[in-house]
This record gives structure tokens, sequence and C-alpha cells, in this order.
């Protein structure tokens, strides 16, 4: 087999890889309402390394792209909560401005830093969300009620700007936030498929701007978005959403709880080991 045989069998594997990864990204939009982030940034950060992307651009890249990739997965799940009356609609427009003012600084900053400190972010808050859902227990709870303000906004603030660094939708941290207020754990999901697409949209449009000008992005990117990488991804993940979302109100919350965990201690752990 000749060199271009063996680049071309090699591209195709990684796109094989990538749908993969956006079959896992559907599954988890629906079922825990966390955007599929935390699926795509590990596996795109393993291409882009593939493919030779400079280490500092790596996370850049995967962080971008993982949030162009929820847009849509976000949408398809948020029709699918939206259909069994899983969204808080009064709760979501008083969080959102301030959920998508906090991605915008989010994203600001996540251009400014290197990217191995976007690698620590997202080890370091994947560990802590997973430590909580595996060890706290699901009747412990904070508050009997969500804040007022101004804890409110600095919450919606802090949710949006970690997510949008993490390249994450927001269900990771929204949904224990909301729980230990003492608020129903599949509302919490249904509402958090909405806030992943508050912070998809600005995040992805900043990382385009942030990255315009960078020149060493690999082929097909709009600035720190690569849009072969979104094409790849997008298809399985929209077939995969409304999957999740059907588990979501059929199996016992504990479980939605001891699954979220499991696939946060993972993938913390695998960015913990691409830093050593």
């Amino acid at each position: 087999m000749d060199q271009a045989s063996l680049l071309g069998s090699e591209i195709w594997f990684l796109v094989g890889l990538l749908a993969l990864a956006g079959c896992g990204s559907g599954f988890l939009a629906g079922m825990l309402g966390v955007g599929g982030g935390i699926v795509v940034v590990p596996a795109l950060f393993q291409v882009l390394t593939a493919f030779d992307v400079p280490d500092d651009l790596r996370m850049h890249i995967a962080v971008g792209t993982s949030l162009g990739s929820i847009v849509p997965t976000s949408i398809i799940s948020l029709r699918a909560h939206n259909k069994r009356g899983a969204i808080d609609w009064q709760l979501l427009r008083s969080w959102a401005p301030w959920i998508a003012l906090g991605v915008v600084c989010g994203s600001f900053i996540a251009s400014e830093v290197r990217g191995a400190t976007l690698t620590l972010i997202f080890a370091i808050m994947s560990l802590l969300v997973a430590s909580y859902l595996a060890i706290g227990r699901s009747d412990f709870h904070l508050t009997d009620k969500l804040p007022g303000t101004p804890v409110r906004q600095l919450i919606c603030l802090f949710i949006g700007g970690v997510s949008a660094m993490m390249g994450i939708g927001g269900g990771s941290l929204s949904v224990p936030a909301m729980t230990l207020c003492s608020y129903p754990i599949r509302r919490a999901v249904g509402t958090a498929s909405a806030i992943g697409l508050i912070i998809a949209i600005p995040g992805t449009l900043t990382f385009i701007i942030t990255g315009w000008n960078e020149v060493a992005l690999p082929a097909g990117s709009l600035g720190y978005v690569n849009l072969l990488a979104v094409a790849a991804l997008v298809p399985s993940s929209l077939i995969f959403a409304p999957i999740g979302a059907k588990v979501a109100h059929t199996v016992p919350q504990i479980v939605l709880r001891r699954c979220f965990a499991v696939f946060l201690l993972l993938t913390s752990l695998r960015m913990f080991y691409s830093l050593i």
C-alpha cells in the first residue's frame, strides 16, 4: 500500500472515531443534559495529536469545535425534553443572560491561556463533579430552593465561564448546582439541555473570532472551530440524542447520577494523563 493510501486509511479511521464520539456525545446530551463535550473534547484532543497539530493549539481547537458540535445536538435534546415537559422555561429566562455573559468572558479568557492550562481546568472540574455525584448522597441538599439575587447571577456566570473553557454544554455544572438546591434531577437534566444551547452559540462564535488570525490551524478551520470535525461529529450525535432523552425518563435517578460520575471520572483521568 502506497503512502497516499495509508494516509487515506488513517483519515477514514479518524473520521470513524469522531463519528463514534458523536454517538456518545448525542446519547449523553439527551440522557444527562451535558451537551456531549465531555466525550468530544478528549476525542478531538487525541485526533488532533494524530494530525501533528501544535501542542498549544490542540485544546483550543478541541474546545471550540466541541462547542460548535453542541449547537445542533442541544437543539435536538431540547426538543426531546420539551415534549416531556422537563424544561423549566421560567428558570431559564432568569438564568440565560448571565450564563451567556459568563460564556463570552470564559471564551476570551480561554483564548489567552496556554493549552495545558485549559486541559488542567477540564481535568480538575470533571474530577470534582464526578466525586460529588459518585460519593455525595442523592438526598443531600445545601438549600431547599434555588438561590436568588446576587448568588444566582454568580452561579450562572461560573457555569457559563467554566463550561466555555471546558467546551461542554453546561450540564456537568448546572445539574449538580440545581440538585444541590433540592431541584428534581430529571427537570434539571431537561433544563440543562436548553442551557447547553445558550452556552454553545456564543461560545462557538467567540472561539471563531479569537482564533481567526491563528496561522497554524488544521485544514477546514474557522478560527478555533474545525468544520470538518463538526461535520463528522454531528450526524451520529443527532441520531443518538433522542435515544438518550428517552433513557433519561425511564431509568432510576441513582443510575443517572452514577452514569454521569463514571463518564466524568474517566474523562478527568485521561486529561490528567495527557499532562504527564
